[in-house]
């Protein structure tokens, strides 16, 4: 009866989770002066205003988002600033419903995020710094937490809470020149992001141990060996291979139900924390959410008329 309960009380959870993840308003977070075309191109700027660029794609790649870290001068570090922006963006994304995937990616070559902005947190009271690493560790989680599917695209090096982003992500590319790695052991401090809890879910608690304990950076071959990456690229000219291949990942998920493919990842991520017989309820919850939409039944239709199905979340 006990475990029957606890049961119940996560099915709960698990709808308080569905019942958030839709019906929400749509918002186009743009920043000034984004780019007038993707890919191949970068940008840079001095302007705290485009610290964070993010772009909505149009035409067939509609649905997907791109959020572009560039900070250049400061290697993309961890700022108060970018902290408030993605904080925005993420809420943003999480409430239109419209959004199928999101990519995290940098404009700035040779580099994904180096971690926190040191010099600026030399400059911190001792009294703020507990409340931004706790600011930061809360957009990590919130990213972690949106109900479409999140790729990293890792075109440079991802150190510190730069790999922590990454790893809050449900897929990570890389390019073959990358460089990943949780170094704060070098600060004498810890992974304080996520990444003592993430990193051992990913690639196995040794292995975490290790890494995190050498401060080990490896490249983005060796990462995807580890089972860190998904995929790893080599790099070209331009220095965005791996968002490429992040750009067709998302567009393999585009085409598929939408509400399926987040009700999917709902109980992925409900389900490996728990029991194999409290994860197939949650499945079961899950699944009992695609029965009554439309696009259930529009799928059905396209594979009885031989046609591609045109879903639209409902």
């Amino acid at each position: 009866m006990a475990v029957q309960a606890g049961h119940r009380a996560l099915l709960q959870g698990v709808c308080r989770l569905i019942g958030a993840s839709s019906g929400c308003r749509t918002h186009v977070c743009s920043g000034t002066g984004w780019l007038s075309s993707l890919p191949g191109t970068r940008h840079y700027s001095s302007d705290p205003k485009e610290d964070l660029l993010v772009r909505h794609l149009e035409g067939e790649d509609s649905g997907i988002v791109v959020v572009g870290i560039n900070r250049p001068k400061a290697k993309n570090a961890i700022s108060k600033n970018l902290v408030n922006m993605m904080l925005e963006a993420v809420e943003d994304i999480r409430k239109n419903n419209k959004v199928r995937s999101v990519i995290i990616c940098s404009l700035v070559p040779g580099i994904f995020c180096a971690g926190a902005d040191l010099k600026e947190r030399a400059k911190m009271q001792q009294s703020e710094v507990g409340p931004f690493v706790s600011k930061a560790r809360a957009l990590i989680t919130e990213l972690g937490n949106l109900p479409v599917p999140t790729i990293a695209a890792i075109d440079g090096a991802a150190l510190g809470g730069g790999l922590e982003m990454a790893l809050a992500c449900d897929i990570r590319i890389t390019s073959n020149t990358a460089k990943l790695g949780l170094v704060e052991t070098k600060l004498a401090i810890i992974p304080g992001a996520g990444g003592t809890q993430r990193l051992p879910r990913a690639i196995g608690v040794s292995l975490a141990k290790e890494l995190i304990f050498a401060a080990r950076v490896v490249d983005g071959a060796e990462a995807c060996r580890l089972g860190l990456a998904n995929h790893s690229v080599e790099q070209n000219k331009v220095g965005d291979a791996a968002y490429l291949r992040a750009l067709e990942l998302a567009r393999e998920i585009n085409p598929q139900g939408p509400i399926a493919v987040r009700m999917a990842k709902l109980a992925i991520n409900q389900g490996i924390e728990v029991d194999l017989l409290t994860g197939l309820a949650i499945e079961e919850a899950c699944y009992a959410q695609v029965i009554p939409t439309k696009d259930r039944l529009e799928g059905l239709a396209a594979f009885r008329e031989k046609r591609r199905p045109q879903f639209k979340g409902e």
